[in-house]
C-alpha cells in the first residue's frame, strides 16, 4: 500500500535541500555506527535472526513500534485524515487492544515456546504447534511471497525520498537506499535492525510530537481546527468521517486482528530477554504509538482546516499534506528531521522484512523438505542479499506491479498467519489440517480478491476491504476443518507445547 503514499520527487524546494541532505547524511552515519557495533556482537544464527534472545522490554516496545508504522504514519496517514476525516482514525484505534492481545495471546506463548524448543522463526512456531513441517513450509512460502512485495513498495518509497532530497534519479536512489539497508542488515542481522529501530523509533516519536505542536498552533488549537472544519465540511468530523460505518469497522477489524499476523512485528517477541516483563508491553507500546501517531492525526486535520480557511493552497493530492505543512509551517531543521524520520520508518520496516524473509528461506523451507542448512548464519546473509536485489528490481517497476504487491502483502500476512498462529496457540482443538487449510485459503482468497479489487473487476459494497473478507474466510475455514478433523487434535499437540499453552 506504500507506493502511492510517498513524497514525490521535486517536493523539496532547492533552498531546503542542503539542510535536509545534511540531516539525512548525519542519519546515515549513525546507522553505520550502529551497524558496526551490531556486527561485532553477531556470532551465530540465533544472534542474526533473534538477537540472541537478549533485548529488554523498552527496546522491544520501541523497535516494534518502529517496524509497525513504516512511512505510512508520516505521509499516507495524514493524507487519509485530510481526505476522509475521523474515519481514518479507525486504522489506529485498535492499537491498545492489539498490543494487549499481542502480549497476552502471542508474546508470552512464543517466548515460552522458544524456551522448550529451538525456534528462531514464526513458521517454526507453527511447525512445532502442529508437529508439521508441511504447515511450517506453507507459512514460510506465504511469508516470502509477501515479504518481496512489501520490500519492493518500501524500497520504492525510500528511493522517492532520496531522489527528492539529492536528485540522483529514481533508479539510483532505490539502489542507494537498498545498499544502506543491506550494509547493516547483512552484517549485523536483526541485532543491527533492533538497535537501529530503537534509534529510528525515538526519532519518529520526537519528530511527531514537535510537528503536532506546530500543527495545533497553525490551526488555532483544537477548538480552532474543529470550528473551521465544522463550518466548511462538517462530515469530516462525524463519527466515521466520510467513510461508511461498515468501511470504518472493516478497517478496525483488519488492523486490529490482522496485526497479530504481521511477522515482522510478531517475530520480535522471540527476542525478549525476560518474558515476565511482558505485562508492561501493552502500556509501553501503546504510549510509543500514541506519541508517533500525533502527527498522523494532527497534520491531517490542521492542513484540512488551513486549506478550508484559505490559510494554505488546495493540495493536488492528499499525500502532499505532510510535505506541504512541514515546508510552510515548521522550521526547516524540523522538516529535515521529519523527512529523515520518513526514511527511518521505511528502513526499519525493510530490515524487519529482510530478517524474516531470509529466515524463511534459510531455515523454514529447507526443514519443510526434510533438510537443514549447516551454516545458517552464512546462508542467512546470502539470502538477505538475494532478497534485497529481488525487491530492488521490482521497486524499479514503479507502477501496477509494485502497488499490487504492496496491497497483497498485508492481507496475505493477516489471512495466512492469524488463524494458524494467534488462534492456534490459544485453542487446543486446532488441528494440523485446519491450520494448513487456513493458510492455503488465505493465500488463494487474498490473491484472488485483491487482484479483482485492484483491477476494479469487482469490489465489495460499502467499503468493505478484500483483506477483511479473506481474513474472515480463513478463520472460518480454520474452525470448520479443525472441527471435522477434531479426532486428530490430541495427536497434533505435543505435551511440552500443551504445557506452554496452559502457562
Amino acid at each position: 500500500m506504500t507506493a502511492s503514499l510517498l513524497l514525490q520527487a521535486g517536493t523539496i524546494p532547492a533552498n531546503a535541500k542542503p539542510v535536509v541532505g545534511g540531516v539525512a547524511i548525519a542519519y546515515v552515519v549513525v546507522v553505520a555506527i550502529i551497524g558496526v557495533y551490531a556486527t561485532r556482537r553477531t556470532k551465530s544464527a540465533a544472534d542474526f535472526f533473534v538477537a540472541g534472545q537478549g533485548i529488554g522490554l523498552f527496546t522491544l516496545a520501541v523497535a516494534s513500534m518502529a517496524a509497525t508504522l513504516s512511512g505510512f504514519a508520516f505521509i499516507g496517514g495524514p493524507g487519509l485524515v485530510y481526505s476522509v476525516g475521523i474515519g481514518a482514525v479507525f486504522i489506529v484505534l485498535p492499537a491498545a487492544l492489539t498490543n494487549s492481545m499481542g502480549a497476552w495471546v502471542l508474546a508470552k506463548r512464543l517466548r515460552l515456546l522458544a524456551e522448550v524448543r529451538e525456534m528462531i522463526t514464526i513458521p517454526d512456531a507453527i511447525g512445532v504447534r502442529y508437529q508439521s513441517p508441511a504447515a511450517q513450509g506453507l507459512a514460510a512460502f506465504a511469508i516470502v511471497l509477501a515479504v518481496i512485495g512489501y520490500m519492493a513498495t518500501n524500497l520504492l518509497a525510500l528511493g522517492l525520498v532520496l531522489d527528492a532530497t539529492f536528485e540522483l534519479g529514481r533508479g539510483t536512489s532505490i539502489w542507494l537506499g537498498a545498499a544502506i539497508i543491506l550494509a547493516y542488515s547483512v552484517s549485523g542481522g536483526i541485532l543491527a535492525g533492533i538497535y537501529n529501530d530503537v534509534f529510528q523509533g525515538i526519532l519518529m516519536a520526537v519528530a511527531s510530537v514537535m510537528v503536532f505542536v506546530f500543527a495545533m498552533h497553525s490551526g488555532g488549537g483544537l477548538d480552532g481546527i474543529a470550528h473551521t472544519i465544522m463550518t466548511h465540511d462538517p462530515a469530516l468530523l462525524g463519527p466515521f468521517g466520510k467513510l461508511t460505518p461498515l468501511a470504518a469497522l472493516s478497517l478496525f477489524f483488519v488492523f486490529g486482528l490482522g496485526a497479530l499476523g504481521q511477522p515482522h512485528v510478531v517475530h520480535k517477541f522471540f527476542m525478549l530477554r525476560d518474558p515476565r516483563h511482558l505485562k508492561w508491553f501493552p502500556l509501553l507500546m501503546t504510549c510509543a504509538l500514541f506519541l508517533t501517531l500525533l502527527l498522523f492525526v494532527g497534520v491531517g486535520l490542521a492542513m484540512k482546516a488551513l486549506v478550508l480557511s484559505g490559510g494554505a493552497p488546495a493540495l493536488a493530492t492528499a499525500d502532499e499534506a505532510t510535505p506541504t505543512f512541514l515546508l510552510r509551517f515548521t522550521p526547516l531543521p524540523l522538516a529535515a528531521i521529519v523527512f529523515s524520520a520518513v526514511a527511518a520508518a521505511i528502513m526499519s520496516t525493510v530490515n524487519s522484512f529482510l530478517s524474516i524473509g531470509a529466515a524463511a528461506l534459510t531455515h523454514d523451507l529447507p526443514l519443510a523438505f526434510g533438510a537443514r542448512v549447516t551454516d545458517e548464519l552464512r546462508w542467512g546473509r546470502i539470502w538477505t542479499m538475494a532478497l534485497t536485489v529481488a525487491a530492488g528490481l521490482l521497486a524499479q517497476q514503479s507502477g501496477t506491479l509494485v502497488a499490487f504487491l504492496g496491497i497483497f502483502g498485508w492481507g496475505l500476512f493477516a489471512s495466512t498467519l492469524v488463524p494458524a498462529l494467534a488462534i492456534g496457540l490459544n485453542w487446543k482443538g486446532a488441528t494440523r489440517a485446519g491450520a494448513m487449510a487456513s493458510i492455503v485459503t488465505g493465500l488463494v482468497i487474498t490473491l484472488g480478491l485483491e487482484s479483482l479489487a485492484y483491477f476494479k473487476v469487482f469490489t465489495f459494497p460499502a467499503g468493505v476491504t478484500a483483506t477483511a473478507i479473506a481474513l474472515v474466510l480463513s478463520i472460518l475455514v480454520f474452525f470448520v476443518v479443525s472441527w471435522f478433523t477434531r479426532h486428530t487434535a490430541a495427536a497434533t499437540l505435543a505435551p511440552d507445547v500443551c504445557a506452554v499453552m496452559d502457562a
